[in-house]
């Protein structure tokens, strides 16, 4: 079978959204919009290769969306789609792959049968595109009136990814060269080849507003239909120091916690309350303290697996909520940098995550100041 590398275009501003950063970059549900684009090219097994192109004022963004996905360089972009395209073509030019899936990088809801299907009609044509017949009733507007009905019989919204075999589709990108065709399908009918028309979702719509995104979270979130919640809870004692660490964040104090690790009760207990919700042990099932490797370690680790693994099943963790008991020291002055270190370990918007401290009324083990505890709730979405 000929190889088959998909050109993810991810070059645009995003300007139209009205966002801080290109559309492509923003989150969704947990990753960034680009990152699921690729990943569903990645995992698709007729798929040998993704390269994305990439405006290179953006690359920090990118960067960080690509993360640990061993990408290939990406490609420059030009002043117009189709500039980005071709420079995408060209730079393949010298793998010459039998085919290629060109791909806008915020459709990121494609599913793998609508790329198996694109992939399937270059078997007997030159080019094919996925789209959607069309469904409404269609009107022609003239200064705010209906100046006619269009008929729409035979009429289709056209989607992507549009496939090709490589050759033909670089040759006639360079013979378009300078052109302002909407895309890559009209690239190939204006050099005359058959495009053959393949039947795609109403979901792999393209995020263009804030409502598209909102609207893709939701989409995704239909498919996470296993909700689940686990509880957690540990406690350490006081020994001589002069900090304590919580939820990731360093506290002075005039002792420290005492504990294999860094002794985060904040943390600790917030891995156990997701890996109970994934049914997954406990903490020390995953880190025995007899291992010498986990002393003094950064429990960041700890809860970074426990997040791993829910991605691992497909999932992601919708909500966390840490509550630290303890008489001293005061937490309040540290809550906001411990709420954005957990969200930025768990790789979360800082709005789905909560930590908050109580007392004891002096009662107990923590009201006689001799240690501090920690109870924590995980709430996780997986596929139902």
């Amino acid at each position: 079978m000929s190889s088959c590398i998909a050109l993810i275009v991810a070059a645009g501003s995003g300007q139209r959204f009205g966002a801080e950063q290109p559309k492509q970059y923003l989150d969704l549900a947990g990753q960034p919009v680009l990152r699921r684009t690729v990943e569903a090219f990645r995992r698709h097994p007729k798929v040998s290769a993704v390269r994305v192109v990439i405006n290179p004022a953006f690359r920090d963004l990118y960067d960080a969306a690509v993360a640990g996905l061993d990408l290939p360089e990406p490609v420059a972009g030009g002043a117009s789609r189709q500039d980005s395209v071709r420079n995408g073509l060209e730079a393949l030019a010298d793998s010459a792959p039998g085919l290629v899936l060109i791909h806008d990088a915020a459709r990121p809801l494609i599913d793998s049968d609508t790329i198996n299907a694109v992939i399937a009609a270059l078997d007997t044509h030159p080019a094919a595109l996925a789209a959607v017949p069309v469904a409404d009733t269609l009107k022609r507007g003239d200064d705010g009136l209906v100046a006619g009905t269009v008929d729409r019989s035979g009429l289709w919204r056209a989607q992507t990814p549009q496939g090709f075999r490589f050759p033909a589709i670089l040759a006639a990108h360079r013979d378009a060269a300078g052109l302002e065709l909407t895309d890559d399908a009209a690239v190939a009918e204006r050099a005359g080849l058959p495009v053959a028309l393949v039947p795609a979702r109403e979901e792999n719509f393209k995020v263009t507003t804030p409502d598209d995104l909102t609207r893709a979270t939701r989409a995704l979130d239909s498919a996470l239909s296993d909700i689940r919640t686990g509880s957690g809870f540990d406690v350490h004692r006081f020994a001589e120091g002069d900090h304590v660490t919580l939820c990731g964040v360093r506290v002075p104090h005039t002792q420290r916690l005492d504990g294999h690790s860094d002794a985060d009760v904040g943390l600790h207990a917030l891995t156990d309350a997701i890996l109970g919700a994934l049914c997954a042990g406990d903490i020390g099932s995953h880190f025995p303290p007899s291992d010498p490797q986990w002393r003094g370690a950064d429990s960041a680790l700890f809860l970074k697996h426990a997040a791993e693994l829910v991605t691992a099943r497909g999932g992601r963790i919708a909500h966390v909520d840490v509550t630290i008991i303890c008489e001293r020291p005061k937490v309040g002055p540290h809550r906001e940098a411990m709420t954005a270190r957990v969200a930025d370990i768990l790789g979360m918007p800082v709005d789905r995550v909560s930590v908050k401290a109580t007392t004891t009324e002096r009662l107990g083990f923590t009201g006689r100041g001799e240690g501090i505890a920690a109870q924590a709730m995980a709430t996780i979405r997986l596929p139902g």
